[in-house]
């Protein structure tokens, strides 16, 4: 699980955690900013940028944060609805793709999604989880198709969405280096080629990951967003089984609070209590076995 891998990098000293050391604007406009997040951990970074676009939102009306020096910063879709709590439009990127938009009484879109069939997050779940894995999902190191968790674990090669060159597999390709373009090249992070990831044995250097927040407000575009975007999201949910995105969320949200808490499967609770230990802090508390 990812929290094993931020532990890991905060003992090793690999991502810096000290007070002292904060995120640093190094240009900006009113409505644009480049941010070095001086290699602390991704969701301090990610926190910071986000908050940045939004206030620049505010102000001009749109705020475009461009970010190198990062590391993994979590789900995209908790930055997304940050801004749209401040009923701003949110568009980010890292590789995955999350766009969430204010619609009324409390409503919103917030599309959360990775560029490739699968994100691979999903991947290592069904790795904790010892599953198999579907066909189509990955690759092995050889770029040979492969259903074998472990391989797909030490390649962490995934087909871009769409899969195969024959179902059109170069519109997620494309997407990725569109998605690419915005988060590393434009702020002059690492290409994700060349970055270190957690499966590497021996980082020697700085991740140095990119991001790309961009904060939107409808209000200086034409009247009525929030009415004319609950009418679309209200005829799609009249479309059974459609759902639009953000709702299976919802849906899990609503779950918990119901039986108050979150489920886990064995394998993660097991993982979890492991890392706990491990680390001297208190595990979980369960409500059932």
């Amino acid at each position: 699980m990812i929290v094993g891998f931020y532990i890991e990098d905060l003992r090793s000293g690999q991502v810096i955690s000290k007070p002292e050391v904060h995120p640093t604007i190094v240009k900006e406009t009113v409505a644009t900013a480049l941010v070095d997040g001086n290699n602390l951990m991704g969701p301090v970074v990610g926190t910071f940028a986000m908050d940045l676009a939004i206030r620049k939102a505010k102000h001009a009306g749109i705020g475009w944060v461009s970010v190198k020096g990062s590391n993994h910063f979590g789900i995209a879709g908790w930055y997304s609805m940050r801004a749209v709590e401040q009923e701003l439009i949110k568009a980010l990127g890292t590789n995955p793709i999350s766009v969430a938009a204010p619609a009324k009484d409390g409503d919103s879109f917030v599309l959360d999604m990775a560029t490739t069939v699968a994100a691979i997050g999903k991947v290592e779940m069904k790795h904790t989880l010892q599953q198999p894995l579907p066909a189509g999902w990955s690759l092995d190191s050889d770029g040979r198709p492969t259903e074998d968790i472990d391989k797909a674990m030490a390649s962490l090669a995934l087909y871009p969405l769409g899969g195969t060159e024959e179902t059109s597999g170069y519109k997620g390709y494309g997407l990725a280096m569109m998605v690419e373009v915005f988060c590393t090249i434009l702020s002059g992070a690492t290409v994700s080629p060349f970055t270190q990831g957690w499966s590497d044995k021996m980082r020697s250097r700085e991740a140095n990951r990119g991001h790309c927040f961009v904060a939107l407000d409808p209000q200086v575009f034409a009247p009525g967003f929030t009415d004319r975007l609950s009418e679309l999201l209200n005829h799609c949910r009249n479309l059974p089984p459609v759902l639009v995105p953000g709702d299976p969320e919802r849906q899990h949200m609503k779950h918990c609070d119901a039986i108050g808490g979150i489920p886990y499967k064995q394998n993660q609770i097991k993982l979890v209590n492991n890392l706990a230990e491990k680390n001297g802090v208190e595990a979980l508390g369960r409500l059932s076995r």
